[in-house]
């Protein structure tokens, strides 16, 4: 690690202390991905972290989400969860035409919670390392006027800008209807430059190929181009963590 990070790191590490926080349980690629998301302002990723951890402590208490607490949503079978990447990445895919807006919104959180911790988790190699990365696939084939849900977006982005910095790879959107257009446009005005840089509309043949290639066709679903099968996220087992 560059001396200029460590010293960035340890003045992060202080700042959090002052603000009633510990970083002790937390390694430095982790910190790293706060201090990258506030462009290396070591007070102002502290914030973040703190801010994190009292997320976490308030709607994530025994520190997961288990499938009970989120029945009504996985029941729908709308998020898949796919092997790693070409570039050791966890492929998560939403299918937009099994979701309707929901009545518990304190479940969907929950549920968004479930669906990236599983996905970030499906990538660890006995243990965490903390940079480890994700690529979402929002396919909106066949979605109808009752399936848009934007606040459903917004919070699943939002999640992702506030509670999960730099985990997000790359976001590929398929199949996007004309009538979707205005909702995207909306939802993104809630999305950070940094987040929607790494957003792709995929509209033609040469960035369908460009999709294919960087997921891989041993990861990618045979009605996706590739050669694998949907796996709903609720059937994925994970590997015990080592200590």
């Amino acid at each position: 690690m560059e001396e200029t990070q460590e010293i960035v790191l340890t003045q992060m590490r202080k700042s959090a202390e002052k603000l009633g926080s510990s970083t002790e349980k937390h390694g430095d690629s982790t910190l790293m991905r706060f201090l990258i998301a506030r462009s290396m302002d070591p007070d102002k990723a502290a914030n973040m972290f703190v801010q994190w951890q009292k997320w976490r402590a308030s709607l994530v208490p025994n520190g997961f989400i288990s499938d009970s607490e989120v029945s009504d949503e996985l029941a729908a079978k709308k998020i898949y969860l796919q092997s790693l990447s070409n570039k050791g990445f966890p492929v998560m895919i939403v299918k937009g035409s099994k979701h309707f807006p929901s009545k518990d919104q304190l479940q969907f959180k929950k549920f968004v919670v479930h669906i990236l911790d599983k996905t970030i988790a499906s990538s660890f190699k006995g243990r965490e390392i903390g940079n480890e990365k994700l690529i979402g696939v929002l396919d909106l084939k066949n979605i109808s006027y009752k399936n848009i849900d934007a606040r459903a977006l917004i919070t699943g982005f939002q999640f992702l800008q506030s509670y999960y910095p730099e985990r997000l790879a790359k976001c590929f959107l398929l199949n996007m209807p004309w009538f979707f257009v205005s909702v995207w446009r909306l939802v993104s005005r809630f999305l950070e430059k940094a987040t929607l840089d790494k957003i792709v509309i995929v509209t033609n043949n040469e960035e369908r190929r460009a999709f294919v290639e960087e997921v891989g066709e041993e990861t990618l679903p045979e009605e996706y181009g590739g050669r694998a099968k949907l796996r709903a996220i609720q059937e994925v087992e994970l590997a015990p963590l080592e200590d």
